[in-house]
C-alpha cells in the first residue's frame, strides 16, 4: 500500500479523464490518474470535431492515431419523417468555411489506446493507478481517495471524470437534473459495398435520427435512435434480415451492409449536474453532463471540460493559488456553464422536434432548416460554431500548449 500526495488527482480513464491528466502533466503539474480497466472492449466510435483534434495534436496524441480515423468533409441532414411538414435537406460542406474536414471519426478503442500510451509515457509527472476509487474523503485542504488496491491518493484538486454514476459527484454532494427519453440507440459498425466519400448522413425519422458516419475504408458507424419496442424488434432479427432492414432505412445509399463484431444498445437520457465543481472536486465529461447522441456533442463537450479544468488549474498553480479552492472552481463553472447549457438545449430541442406531432413545432423546425440551407452566412456561422466554438476560447482548443 502507498500514500501518494499530489497536486491534482483525475478519477476516471475515459477520453475526458485521460486528456485532462495528460494536459496537466505536460504542463508540469504533479498529477495522479486513477482508473480501472474497462470491463470489455469498446466497439463504439467517436466523431472528434476540429477543436478537439487541435487539442489532441497539441498534446502529442493525434499523431499516433490519425491513421485510424476517417475525415468528415460533408454532413447531410435528410428529413425522413414522411410528415406533411417536411424540412428541406441541408448539406454542410467543410470547404465552404475553408476547412479540409469538420473533424474525424474513429473507434473509441483506438483513441483510448493512443491516450493511454501517451499517459504512461509521461513518467514522473503522471502517476497511473490501475485501480478503482472506492471512497473519497474531503478535508479542508485536500481530498483523500481510497483505491480498491489498498493505495491512497491525496490531492488538492480532484477531477471527477468517472461517468454517469460518478462517485466524485456524490462525494461533493452535487445533485443532477435528469430526463429520460422514450428512445433506445442501437450502435453498429458496418462494412458496405459503396464508398461513403467522407459524407456523414443523418436521416431524421419520427422516432429519432438514423446516422451513418464514415470510418476508414468502405466502413461506417451507425447510431440508430428509435422507439424501444422497434429497437427490440430490430435487434432480434437474424443477420440477413437485420442487414436488409438497415439497408432499407439507409435508402441503400451505401449499398449492401455487413455488420462487424460488436454492437450495442442503450437507453437515451439527458442529465446535467447542478454545479460543475464543489468541495475541491471538479466534474468533467459524463460526470457533469450526459447528452443524447445528436450532433457529435457529448464527447467533444467532455474534451472541452478537460481543456478548461487543465488550463484553470495550471494558471492557478503558476500564480501561487490553490487549484482546489472555491475561487478556482467558480472560474471553472463560469467558463463551462454557457457552453454546456447551449449545447444541451440544442440537442434536446432538435430531438423533441422529431418526436413531437405538434404542427407549429414541426413548422418551426422546417423553417429553421430552410433558413440554414438558403442563407449562406447563417449556414457558415452554424458550421463554425459546431466545429470550433468561439466561446470559450480555450488554449488547447486553439492548438496551443498550456
Amino acid at each position: 500500500m502507498t500514500m501518494l500526495k499530489t497536486e491534482v488527482a483525475v478519477v476516471g480513464g475515459g477520453p475526458a479523464g485521460l486528456t485532462a491528466a495528460i494536459a496537466l502533466a505536460r504542463a508540469g503539474v504533479k498529477t495522479a490518474l486513477i482508473s480501472s480497466p474497462p470491463p470489455q472492449e469498446d466497439h463504439r466510435t467517436t466523431a472528434l470535431l476540429l477543436a478537439s483534434v487541435m487539442a489532441l495534436e497539441a498534446l502529442g496524441i493525434w499523431q499516433s492515431c490519425s491513421d485510424k480515423a476517417a475525415a468528415l468533409r460533408c454532413m447531410r441532414i435528410v428529413d425522413d419523417t414522411g410528415r406533411l411538414l417536411r424540412a428541406q435537406e441541408i448539406t454542410f460542406n467543410c470547404g465552404e468555411i475553408g476547412l479540409d474536414a469538420f473533424g474525424y471519426n474513429m473507434q473509441n478503442r483506438d483513441l483510448l489506446t493512443a491516450l493511454d500510451n501517451t499517459a504512461r509515457s509521461l513518467g514522473g509527472s503522471l502517476k497511473c493507478f490501475d485501480s478503482a476509487a472506492t471512497s473519497i474523503d474531503i478535508g479542508a485542504n485536500d481530498v483523500t481517495i481510497a483505491l480498491a488496491s489498498g493505495d491512497h491518493v491525496s490531492a488538492r484538486l480532484v477531477v471527477g471524470a468517472d461517468g454517469r454514476r460518478s462517485l466524485c459527484r456524490a462525494a461533493a454532494g452535487i445533485e443532477s437534473e435528469r430526463r429520460d427519453y422514450p428512445q433506445t440507440a442501437l450502435v453498429f459498425n458496418l462494412a458496405h459495398t459503396r464508398p461513403h466519400h467522407n459524407i456523414s448522413t443523418e436521416f431524421h425519422t419520427p422516432q429519432g435520427p438514423f446516422t451513418l458516419v464514415p470510418l476508414p475504408g468502405q466502413r461506417s458507424s451507425l447510431v440508430f435512435v428509435t422507439d424501444p419496442e422497434i429497437a427490440q424488434a430490430v435487434a432480434a432479427l437474424d443477420e440477413p434480415a437485420l442487414m436488409e432492414e438497415l439497408e432499407r432505412r439507409a435508402h441503400s445509399i451505401l449499398g449492401k451492409f455487413k455488420a462487424e463484431p460488436g454492437r450495442g444498445a442503450f437507453s437515451l437520457a439527458m442529465e446535467t449536474a447542478r454545479r460543475f465543481g464543489a468541495s475541491r472536486i471538479a466534474l468533467i465529461g459524463e460526470a457533469a453532463h450526459v447528452l443524447p447522441p445528436i450532433g457529435a456533442q457529448g464527447l467533444n463537450l467532455g474534451l472541452r471540460d478537460a481543456a478548461a479544468i487543465a488550463e484553470i488549474s495550471v494558471d492557478a498553480l503558476r500564480a501561487g493559488e490553490d487549484p482546489g479552492s472555491d475561487t478556482t472552481l467558480h472560474r471553472y463553472e463560469a467558463l463551462r456553464r454557457a457552453d454546456v447549457t447551449s449545447r444541451t438545449f440544442a440537442a434536446d430541442a432538435l430531438n423533441w422536434t422529431l418526436l413531437s406531432d405538434f404542427l407549429p413545432l414541426q413548422g418551426a423546425r422546417q423553417l429553421g432548416f430552410f433558413l440554414m440551407q438558403t442563407i449562406g452566412p447563417l449556414r457558415r456561422t452554424v458550421m463554425r460554431e459546431g466545429v470550433a466554438p468561439s466561446l470559450p476560447r480555450l488554449r488547447l482548443m486553439r492548438g496551443e500548449t498550456l
